[in-house]
């Protein structure tokens, strides 16, 4: 993608955002996008085939830019702790969101909050996948892998749920010990 492409993109999904902190997905039209980016309809359908897959792609930007982050993948600033142990890397989600990374607490607390909690639920299931599953931390368990592994990722996002809905008043530390708390017992049964 050229660098043209790029700032297109980028203007397309800046003004997606604004549009969705101020009302709801479904009465946000392709033509509000147009208009707030200030594009013309062949290029907004040039880059995405429908408000859907501009959705779509929006999520996988924003939570691939965290979660390929956390996991040590090459978009940024990865912490080598990350491999020593497996609560490193949500304390390492908690630190994206509370530096609100790409304004993804706006997004998760939106009036559309429903949307990005399904995708970001869906993209932290690879990464618990990664984290637990592949050092054989989930097979200790009497429970089904896909079971623990949506388990932990639901409560994980009930977790951030609870955070922002308090303030983000305790630090991503204590967010941290608290989610392990729940989520430990579990592994170990």
């Amino acid at each position: 993608m050229d660098r043209r492409q790029k700032k297109t993109r980028e203007a397309i999904f800046q003004a997606f955002t604004e549009l969705l902190s101020e009302k709801h997905y479904n009465q946000i039209s392709v033509q509000d996008i147009i208009d707030r980016a200030d594009i013309g309809r062949t290029t907004f359908y040039a880059h995405f085939e429908t408000k859907d897959y501009l959705l779509k792609d929006l999520c996988e930007e924003l939570f691939g830019h965290i979660i390929d982050t956390a996991m040590g993948l090459p978009h940024g600033h990865y912490h080598y702790s990350c491999c020593s142990n497996t609560d490193s890397v949500f304390l390492h989600l908690l630190r994206h969101l509370q530096e609100n990374d790409r304004n993804i607490l706006e997004l998760l607390s939106s009036q559309n909050n429903e949307i990005f909690i399904r995708y970001f639920k869906s993209n932290l299931k690879e990464l618990i996948l990664r984290q637990y599953a592949d050092k054989d931390l989930l097979s200790s368990s009497a429970l089904p892998e896909d079971y623990l592994v949506n388990h932990i990722s639901s409560s994980f996002v009930e977790t951030v749920g609870w955070w922002l809905s308090q303030g983000m008043k305790e630090t991503p530390d204590e967010m941290n010990e608290y989610f392990l708390a729940v989520i430990e017992p579990i592994l170990k049964r």
